[in-house]
């Protein structure tokens, strides 16, 4: 029986909910907690125990959240001050430096959140620049402790872009900002699989870049090598695009509603050598465009469909399951005879097998011969705890057309 000292912060669980904890889950609803003691602010370090008083974890507290507690760790003996953030923040490096045999890219990502022991951390490094992201009360209370120590591994700066709405469901504002080091700069250059990148991390999506489909950007260059016309929808900056282009893809039509975007996809294929022929941008919705592609029988050879989140929570699968089903099928009957396919959903609340069945349907619609050739995830710097299956949020399907 643990020693509730009096001034602690305890929370209290009801009988039988310490069942996900026990198996190292670092996360307690609501509807799990029977009490809480003491005052607690957003963001301070609670005790967790069962209801017959063992001691099960200490986490972050945020009262307004339907999480209301994210665990920092499962050791009573474990204090959640600098040490702690120094050693899991080590922790995270020396795993990086094994998934990538020690030689670590331009750019990656060095803490993803749950995955990495650090609830609510996002930490992508551009070289000698740190892009972080503080998505819950828990970290954002120990931003600037966190943020000195990550200046040891980006000794240029640390800037913070938590401008993501999961800091609301905390009570937090946006904030986006430098954090502590040099002046950061707009713009942040960097290599990835032989292609010149640019990396915004002030106005760019998350972190600046998709960090998250370096491997998948990898097997589409591997297999666009004779491709004569692919088309790249929701292309953001023309990631997917360089890539085709690069492993030997005659052209590239970028399709995306951001003019801004497309400006830096230009600016991007022109650092690395590609002619406005080779790489052609469109503003456009991309459903319309599809549309109107079918209507006018266009073709392609090789078709790119990497689209926004279409789902924020359970709630809204079933509406996003026909959002991919409509571009999908769009997109199979637009694919020439032996042409390929690359689909993805970063929809958290889409599993892999709600998409693959989305993808069999789109297929079977569109009376296309589809072989799925792979099945596609986040690159290994985003990995997933064996604990957190909620790490996983990328899925994607290659396959031809027969």
């Amino acid at each position: 029986m643990a020693d509730h000292t009096s001034g602690k912060l305890l929370v209290h669980l009801k009988s039988g909910k310490e069942k996900s904890l026990l198996r190292k889950h670092p996360w307690i609803f609501s509807g799990a907690i029977q009490a809480v003691e003491g005052n607690q602010a957003p963001g301070e370090t609670v005790e967790v125990f069962s209801s017959k008083g063992e001691f099960l974890a200490r986490g972050a507290y945020s009262p307004q959240s339907r999480i209301p507690v994210k665990v920092w760790t499962f050791r009573e003996d474990e204090p959640v001050d600098e040490s702690f953030f120094e050693e899991k923040i080590k922790q995270a490096m020396l795993l990086r430096k094994k998934i990538f045999s020690g030689k670590l890219p331009d750019a990656y990502r060095l803490v993803y959140a749950e995955s990495d022991e650090l609830p609510g951390l996002i930490v992508d490094l551009y070289g000698p620049y740190a892009v972080c992201q503080f998505t819950s009360a828990g970290t954002d209370r120990f931003k600037e402790l966190i943020s000195a120590i990550l200046l040891r591994y980006a000794p240029e700066g640390v800037y913070e872009r938590s401008d993501v709405d999961s800091r609301l469901k905390d009570g937090l504002e946006l904030r986006t900002g430098l954090l502590c080091g040099k002046s950061f700069p707009d713009a942040l250059p960097f290599m990835e699989n032989g292609i010149r990148f640019t990396c915004r991390p002030k106005d760019g999506h998350k972190t600046g870049f998709y960090l998250d489909q370096r491997i998948n950007r990898r097997l589409l260059m591997e297999s666009a090598a004779g491709a004569e016309e692919v088309l790249n929808c929701f292309s953001y900056t023309g990631g997917f695009g360089l890539a085709a282009l690069k492993g030997g893809a005659r052209s590239v039509l970028n399709v995306d509603t951001s003019a801004s975007a497309l400006e830096i996809a230009a600016e991007q294929a022109s650092m690395n050598g590609f002619s406005p022929d080779q790489f052609k941008t469109l503003q456009a919705d991309v459903f319309q465009y599809l549309r109107s592609c079918r209507d006018s029988r266009k073709t392609f050879d090789l078709i790119i469909l990497d689209p926004p989140k279409f789902a924020e929570n359970f709630v809204h699968r079933e509406r996003a399951a026909r959002g991919y089903k409509d571009i999908n099928l769009l997109a199979m009957k637009l694919l020439r005879p032996g042409g390929k396919l690359f689909t993805f959903s970063c929809s958290g609340a889409m599993d892999r097998d709600l998409f693959g069945k989305v993808v069999d349907s789109a297929a079977a619609d569109a009376k296309v011969n589809f072989r799925i050739t792979g099945y596609l995830s986040q690159g290994p710097d985003h990995p997933v705890s064996s604990a957190f299956p909620e790490g996983l949020y990328l899925k994607g399907i290659s396959g031809i057309a027969l």
